[in-house]
């Protein structure tokens, strides 16, 4: 169900007037994965510094120390700070921004689309250049 749900509110998101979506190769795909899956981990491991780590430049700017990031995260994002279960879908890229959308499921159960921005670095590796969190409904059929 969850699946459809994503389907749906992807089509949404390409039917938008100048948002055209194009993959992303299938390298760039699994290390833009694997930079999200390792900053989840970071924070059921309460790893501050880690976490930090995998933040672009401008975000940890933004924040200015690993403290100050991990209480907004905490605070404003509790289904990605202890997520339960994480789904993720294709990355792409939609307009000038690479996107990974994964379904994240809090400890409470409850599931949140995670939309991240990514932004490749100078020596092509990832980092995280934002997130925002979304309802999923709970459909039942």
């Amino acid at each position: 169900m969850k699946r459809m749900l994503l389907s749906l509110l992807g089509a949404v998101v390409l039917v938008l007037p100048g948002h055209a979506s194009e993959p992303i190769d299938d390298d760039d795909a699994a290390a833009i994965r694997t930079v999200i899956e390792r900053q989840l981990d970071a924070f059921q491991r309460d790893d501050g510094n880690e976490a930090f780590g995998y933040a672009s430049p401008a975000i940890q700017q933004q924040f200015g120390s690993v403290e100050v990031f991990m209480h907004m995260v905490r605070t404003a994002y509790p289904a990605v700070y202890r997520a339960a279960q994480a789904d993720f879908q294709m990355p792409r890229t939609i307009g000038d921004e690479v996107i990974q959308e994964v379904v994240v499921t809090g400890q409470d159960g409850v599931s949140y689309l995670a939309v991240y921005t990514m932004e490749q670095q100078p020596d092509r590796s990832w980092r995280i250049n934002g997130c925002s969190l979304f309802g999923v409904p709970d459909v039942t059929i």
